[in-house]
């Protein structure tokens, strides 16, 4: 993987990741197109880090709040958000302990997964969309819940089959709990903040980054700064377009790519 190679991916990963779309079906569908190799996940990791780092920069208002409530040391209402957030990250954990092998084999698994994954989105999406629309007045401003999160965090799980959206699938789940659309994206944006960074602390204390990835030390690098930068802009643009945005036109795009992989991959 060339140094352009790794910027352009990057970028990908940014622009991607706070839209229902999946951005590691679109790095897998780009690297398949122009014949880029990582062989590991390490890329993937630093990638999706940067765009996580992202992410805190623009909450970080209201992430410094969790924090303050948390340190009252008592029941409050940042204190019971944080805990939502611990419960709703729980799936993702037993499944990167228990079966990160299996996973790695599915991001080498090519365009099938990734486009049967994308249309499986694509239902979800209009499956969530249609159900919001139907309960708009009874959905508005309502938050996210103990029975929503625990939904959430198993599609969540879920979800790091390639293709299958991380934030359209979390989403689509807290719109059909009946989680109002503004709560539910910013709850789905927050979730994946220690599981990712988790995964990439370990990574870096288990000489993994060193001695086991593909990519050198200057592609993680501008993999890094491309991610990060671009995912600054899409997290501060591309949330107001979920918010707000009809959820059938990403499901109409991730139905055409998907299509357009199943195809591709048979023929």
């Amino acid at each position: 993987m060339s140094w352009f190679e790794a910027i352009i991916l990057g970028l990908i990963q940014g622009l991607t990741e706070f839209l229902p779309v999946s951005s590691s079906g679109h790095l897998i569908i780009v690297k398949e197109l122009f014949g880029i190799e990582t062989h590991d996940l390490s890329f993937e990791i630093v990638v999706h880090a940067a765009t996580v780092l992202s992410t805190i920069v623009v909450f970080r208002k209201y992430i410094w709040e969790l924090l303050q409530g948390l340190f009252k040391f008592k029941l409050n209402e940042q204190t019971r958000y944080i805990l939502l957030l611990l419960v709703s990250m729980i799936p993702i954990m037993i499944v990167g302990l228990l079966f990160k092998d299996y996973v790695e084999e599915l991001f080498g698994s090519g365009l099938l997964v990734v486009g049967l994954a994308l249309m499986l989105t694509s239902i979800l999406l209009i499956l969530s969309e249609g159900i919001n629309r139907r309960s708009k007045d009874a959905q508005q401003d309502r938050p996210v819940g103990w029975k929503s999160a625990i939904w959430m965090g198993i599609a969540q799980a879920v979800a790091v089959i390639p293709g299958l959206s991380r934030s359209g699938s979390t989403i689509a789940t807290g719109l059909i709990c009946g989680v109002s659309k503004e709560q539910v994206t910013k709850f789905s944006f927050l979730m994946v903040l220690v599981p990712v960074l988790g995964e990439a602390f370990l990574e870096l204390v288990g000489g993994g980054f060193a001695a086991s990835s593909s990519a050198g030390a200057l592609q993680l690098l501008l993999g890094f700064v491309s991610a990060f930068i671009s995912g600054l802009f899409a997290c501060k643009v591309m949330i107001a377009i979920v918010k707000k945005a009809r959820l059938k036109w990403f499901a109409l795009y991730c139905a055409i790519v998907g299509v357009v992989c199943v195809v591709s991959n048979i023929f």
